[in-house]
């Protein structure tokens, strides 16, 4: 049962977050849809570590070369997210408002797969394998 809570909240913030980036590029004073573009983002995140769960050894270790690279490479495409905003508000794409929404929104949604990862990564029966 506190898998399913964690699903309901963990989708909620997920909603939270993207309601965030949309009223970044369509509120009428904004309209423009260049920060969609964190989307790919988004999508990119997760998947050094599922690449590294499948990749490394089933060991208990401290650390593995692969999980480094992994949090190497995610922390990269999260740093990213974060950057393309600003910079699309510092050459005047977009305005700072939109700017300063796509950076909560990218705050929630980055928080929000962490906990995804935090719950459901433990390996335990309710886990995200199984889907």
């Amino acid at each position: 049962m506190a898998g399913v809570k964690a699903l309901v909240g963990l989708s909620f913030s997920g909603a939270i977050g993207l309601t965030f980036l949309m009223l970044g590029c369509a509120l009428e004073q904004y309209g423009v849809y260049w920060p969609l573009f964190v989307l790919i983002f988004y999508f990119l995140s997760p998947i050094p570590s599922f690449i590294a769960r499948r990749l490394g050894d089933d060991t208990d270790a401290a650390s593995s070369a692969c999980r480094e690279l992994a949090y190497f490479f995610t922390t990269g495409i999260v740093v990213s997210a974060f950057g393309l905003p600003i910079i699309l508000a510092r050459v005047s794409v977009i305005q700072w408002g939109a700017c300063g929404l796509v950076l909560a929104g990218n705050a929630v949604i980055f928080l929000t797969i962490l906990g995804f990862f935090l719950v459901f990564g433990r390996g335990d029966d309710f886990s995200w394998e199984q889907w």
